[in-house]
């Protein structure tokens, strides 16, 4: 999430770096109609169930819930639709050839607004086995100690 222009953060995916090794990011853009972008602008969405997947050349999120506008009295959006991500075609390339590497995954880890336009960063993440989370956990037990240790 590098770069200029001011950057307002909606939503982040605080599971992500838990569950995976996060390594390539990127920055897309998103495909929304009025009554969602409204709703993000209030802050209403979560990322904790979602997924982006590539199909017939396209990349879409999937299971991103953006809340209804409350304030619309029709023609209100699905809250769980799929919604279509904006990347170059080369980034599509290299992440299709990513993702056909066994156990790649691509993770959105952070929903923004950049400039007046949502933005999602996404992640190839690898799924961390039980015993990684396990040592992640000892590992931030012990810094917490560490800190501690030095306040006192």
């Amino acid at each position: 999430m590098e770069g200029g222009g001011h950057i307002k953060i909606i939503a982040r995916n605080k599971k992500a770096r838990f569950d995976y090794e996060l390594s390539d990011r990127f920055e897309a853009g998103l495909v929304l109609a009025g009554t969602e972008v409204k709703s993000l602008r209030m802050g209403k969405a979560s990322l904790s169930e979602a997924y982006a997947r590539i199909k017939n050349g396209e990349v879409w999120l999937v299971g991103c819930q953006i809340q209804p506008y409350p304030f619309a009295y029709y023609d209100n959006h699905d809250p769980t639709r799929p919604r279509k991500l904006l990347l170059h075609k080369r980034e599509i390339k290299r992440l299709t050839g990513k993702l056909a590497e066994q156990g790649y995954s691509l993770i959105p880890v952070a929903l923004y607004f950049k400039r007046g336009k949502a933005k999602v960063e996404l992640a190839l993440g690898k799924g961390k086995k039980r015993h990684d989370k396990r040592a992640a956990i000892k590992r931030r037990e012990q810094e917490r100690e560490m800190a501690r240790a030095m306040k006192h």
